[in-house]
């Protein structure tokens, strides 16, 4: 079974980013994609700031990345760019790590202004650790998630068509690659 799994990039689990992230990850999921999400901000704070390649929790976690056939980077951007966390555990894949894997970025931002933050900041990181397959990025503007009182999340219609074409496109793009 196709394997995916969802880097969520935010410092916190209750970030409209995570509103986004269930989005994508039940697209995948009705797509017959098995997911796994990785939270980076519960992974141990000190191992990832040392780039403490030795941790249990590290090891474990770039272990998920390397079983994955999909990877799944979200990110809400913060001043023209991704998250410094994210940055820390993406400097934890080891070189061509994610080489032979499909890359989906999503991000979330304030204004449509800040989606080139993916193509300059975040792209070329992922280049180094050798993803070669690249999916367009999906950019939700902050007032299209909403956070509702009991704790749940809503995307608005029209970013929740965009993930759903873009995980159907990746579907199909796993399925014809595994099958050459």
């Amino acid at each position: 079974m196709t394997k995916a799994i969802l880097i969520n990039g935010s410092n916190t689990v209750y970030s409209r980013l995570t509103g986004v992230q269930q989005q994508a990850e039940q697209a995948l999921q009705a797509q017959g994609i098995d997911t796994e999400i990785l939270y980076v901000h519960q992974l141990p704070a000190e191992d990832l700031i040392l780039a403490n390649f030795g941790s249990e929790a590290i090891k474990t976690a770039t272990a998920k990345v390397e079983a994955a056939d999909i990877v799944v980077i979200l990110t809400p951007i913060y001043k023209a760019a991704y998250t410094g966390i994210l940055k820390t555990f993406l400097d934890l894949i080891p070189q061509k790590g994610l080489e032979g894997k499909l890359v989906w970025p999503i991000a979330i931002g304030g204004s449509i202004g800040h989606l080139l933050a993916i193509d300059y900041a975040l792209k070329p990181v992922v280049t180094v650790l050798g993803a070669t397959h690249i999916a367009h990025t999906v950019f939700v503007v902050d007032k299209q998630v909403t956070k509702l009182a009991d704790g749940h999340y809503e995307v608005d219609a029209a970013a929740r068509e965009r993930i759903a074409h873009q995980a159907t496109y990746i579907a199909q793009h796993v399925q014809i690659t595994t099958r050459v």
